[in-house]
C-alpha cells in the first residue's frame, strides 16, 4: 500500500502563486496525498486563494516565520511522509513519487531534497532570470549527498521528524541549516536529486533581492552553531569573500599608487575563476550578452552576501568576547 504523503506548504503573502503551487501537487503522479497550506498571518488573499483550490488551510494568528508554519502543518499532518514545499514553487509531476521511492529504499536517508529549474515561475526580467539560473546551477551541482538542507522542496519520514523534533521557530532565516545539522547528528544522510524538481517564482528587483541576501547571510553567520554548514560550498563562500575584499581594496591605487590596482584586479579574477563553471554554463545557454548581465548582478549579490556574513561574524566574535568578560545580550535563539 502506498503511504500517505502530507504536503505542507507554509505561505506568507503568496496569493499570486499559491494556487499554482497547490495545483502542481494535485497533478502529481503519486496517488495518496493530503495538502495542508499553513497561512502565516498573510496580509493578502493567500488563505482564500488556497482554500479555493480545495486544500486544507490552517492559519497562524501572528506572523511567526516558515519554521513555525511548517511545524503547525506537521502537527496537523496524517501522512507517513512529510513533504515540505514553498508556496512560490510549482512542483513537477513525478516529484512526490520520487521522494517516496528514495525514502522507502534507504532507511538511513533522513531527508531528500529537490532542485529548482532554471526558469522563474511567473516573473520575467534580468533579476528573476539571474536568481533562477544562479539557484539552479548551485543546487543542481549538489545532486547527491548534501552537507546542508534546503526546505523549498524536501521530504522526510514523519517518524524522523518526530525523532528530531520541530524546526526552531526562533530561527527565521537559518532554520533549514540548523535542522540539517540535527539530521546529521542523528547519523542520517541528506541527499538532493533532480528527480524532485520545481519552478520557483523569483524576486524581480535588486531592492528586494539584495536586502534578503544581506539578512540571510548575516543571520547565518551570527546564528551558526558548532558543526553547522555555513553558506554552502566552500568555493562559493570564498568567491564572495574575494568580491568583498575587492571592494575594500579598490581605493588602494589612490593611496599607494597605480601599481596597487593589481591587488583588486587579482582578487576579482580569483572570485570569477571560482565561479567560472556557472559563468560558462550561463553564457553557453543564454548568450554572452546575457552572461555579462548575469555576472554583474552576481557580483552585486556576492558583495551583499559577503558584507552580511562579515557583519554576522563580527557580531558573533564580539559576543564571545563579551561572554568571557561577563553577561551579555546575544542573538535570539
Amino acid at each position: 500500500m502506498d503511504p500517505l504523503v502530507s504536503v505542507v506548504i507554509p505561505c506568507f503573502n503568496r496569493a499570486r502563486t499559491v494556487a499554482l503551487c497547490v495545483r502542481s501537487v494535485q497533478q502529481q503522479t503519486y496517488p495518496t496525498i493530503e495538502i495542508i497550506v499553513v497561512d502565516d498571518a498573510s496580509t493578502d488573499d493567500s488563505a482564500a486563494v488556497a482554500a479555493a483550490t480545495g486544500a486544507a488551510v490552517l492559519r497562524l494568528a501572528t506572523n511567526s516565520g516558515p519554521g513555525a508554519a511548517r511545524n503547525r502543518g506537521a502537527d496537523h499532518a496524517r501522512g507517513e511522509i512529510l513533504f515540505f514545499l514553498d508556496a512560490d514553487v510549482a512542483l513537477e509531476p513525478g516529484s512526490v513519487a520520487a521522494a517516496v521511492a528514495a525514502l522507502r529504499a534507504d532507511p538511513a536517508l533522513g531527508a531528500i531534497c529537490g532542485v529548482l529549474r532554471p526558469e522563474s515561475l511567473l516573473s520575467r526580467n534580468i533579476i528573476a532570470e539571474y536568481r533562477a539560473l544562479q539557484m539552479h546551477h548551485w543546487w543542481l551541482a549538489q545532486e547527491g549527498p548534501m552537507e546542508g538542507l534546503h526546505t523549498a522542496l524536501c521530504a522526510l519520514r514523519a517518524e524522523v521528524f518526530r525523532e528530531l523534533g520541530p524546526f526552531d521557530p526562533e530561527l527565521r532565516h537559518t532554520e533549514a541549516p540548523e535542522y540539517g545539522h540535527r539530521i546529521r547528528q542523528q547519523r542520517y544522510e541528506v541527499r538532493s536529486t533532480a528527480a524532485i524538481a520545481g519552478t520557483h517564482d523569483h524576486d524581480t528587483t535588486l531592492r528586494v533581492l539584495l536586502p534578503k541576501a544581506f539578512l540571510r547571510a548575516w543571520a547565518s553567520a551570527a546564528e551558526v552553531r558548532p558543526g553547522e554548514v555555513l553558506g554552502g560550498a566552500a568555493s562559493r563562500v570564498l568567491a564572495s569573500a574575494l568580491v568583498l575584499a575587492t571592494a575594500f581594496t579598490l581605493p588602494l591605487p589612490l593611496v599607494v599608487g597605480p601599481a596597487a590596482a593589481a591587488v583588486p584586479l587579482a582578487l576579482l579574477t580569483g572570485a570569477v575563476a571560482l565561479d567560472a563553471g556557472t559563468y560558462r554554463r550561463v553564457a553557453a545557454s543564454r548568450g554572452v550578452g546575457f552572461g555579462l548581465r548575469f555576472a554583474a548582478v552576481h557580483l552585486l549579490y556576492q558583495l551583499t552576501s559577503a558584507a552580511g556574513a562579515a557583519l554576522g561574524t563580527a557580531q558573533r566574535l564580539a559576543q564571545r568576547l563579551t561572554w568571557r568578560s561577563g553577561p551579555s545580550v546575544g542573538v535570539s535563539r
